[in-house]
């Protein structure tokens, strides 16, 4: 079967959409109608007119992706596909962890439940987590799941102490500094692009850091040529792709080839075709979840931060 032939005629005659994380396999991109970091995805999937929205991503972008759009109908392909990260943090540790720093507001980042973001003041994501927290005019702050976005905002704010909750993302963390001391010797010309998932010691010895969206941009602004990659395999794919699409001249290279994070990977073609043919797979939130986690998603919005 043609899978993309099929699923390009199916979105037609069902009015729908595929969005696509770009951790996911490069592959699906043909079907795809934005491609892009989370939140940027479901601010798409808000503005759309489909009726159906096929998130090719993790459970909780889907969510997110709901929380924007209550009124769309909202399809996980692979309902497996979980993030180990925001499973490192539940409704009841949240509560433990606040019960233990009472009074302080609570950051919590996009790559959470719509449970744990509802049990929280505000959102934010890996682009926008400083200006939120400074946004905030406190002396203190709680931040959720990831430890180490956590601790990078907290080095780039002054008077500001961040207090993180002990998750993190196992695949960021599989880059360690010996890597890029390496990199530093096999590839002297190239600069070293990173995201703030990752540990520390990384984050401090590269010569950038930030989101998946920022990494891609500084990458085609760029005047250089040779870049590694401290991130996800799929952005280098993507970026590979383009500069050979493009003609930038630019060559991409993944810190290890351990950087893949399989339960992105989990989506197929094939599994798009089923949600779309079957309608399974819906993403359902509670009423009073949703509004609470809204309302931390919005407050976000609101603070006007979102690059």
């Amino acid at each position: 079967m043609d899978f993309v032939k099929e699923i390009k005629r199916l979105k037609k005659e069902k009015n729908a959409i595929v969005l696509t994380h770009c951790y996911q396999n490069i592959e699906i991109d043909e079907v795809s109608d934005f491609v892009g970091d989370s939140l940027y995805l479901s601010r798409m999937a808000a503005k759309t007119n489909a009726d159906i929205i096929v998130f090719a991503g993790v459970y909780f972008m889907a969510q997110s992706a709901k929380l924007l759009s209550p009124e769309k109908r909202v399809f996980l392909p692979n309902i497996n596909s979980g993030c180990l990260m925001a499973d490192m943090i539940n409704v009841e540790n949240l509560r433990k962890f606040k019960s233990n720093n009472p009074g302080i507001p609570v950051v919590c980042y996009i790559n959470s439940t719509a449970e744990v973001k509802a049990e929280c003041d505000i959102c934010c994501t890996s682009s926008n987590a400083i200006q939120i927290v400074k946004s905030l005019n406190v002396p203190k702050v709680l931040f959720v799941p990831d430890t180490y976005l956590g601790k990078w905002v907290q080095q780039n704010l002054e008077n500001v102490e961040v207090i993180t909750y002990n998750g993190f993302c196992p695949t960021h963390l599989r880059i360690r500094l010996e890597d890029i001391q390496k990199a530093r010797i096999d590839y002297p010309d190239a600069l070293i692009l990173a995201h703030p998932e990752c540990h520390g010691e990384v984050a401090k010895h590269s010569d950038f850091v930030g989101s998946t969206k920022e990494i891609m941009q500084y990458a085609i602004e760029s005047k250089a040529k040779r870049f590694v990659i401290a991130t996800e395999k799929g952005v280098v794919d993507r970026l590979n792709r383009d500069s050979k699409l493009n003609n930038w001249g630019k060559e991409f290279i993944l810190i290890n080839d351990k950087i893949v994070c399989q339960n992105m990977k989990w989506n197929t073609l094939e599994d798009i075709y089923n949600v779309l043919l079957k309608e399974q797979n819906e993403i359902f939130i509670s009423r009073e979840v949703a509004e609470n986690a809204a309302k931390s998603i919005n407050k976000m919005l609101y603070a006007g931060s979102i690059k």
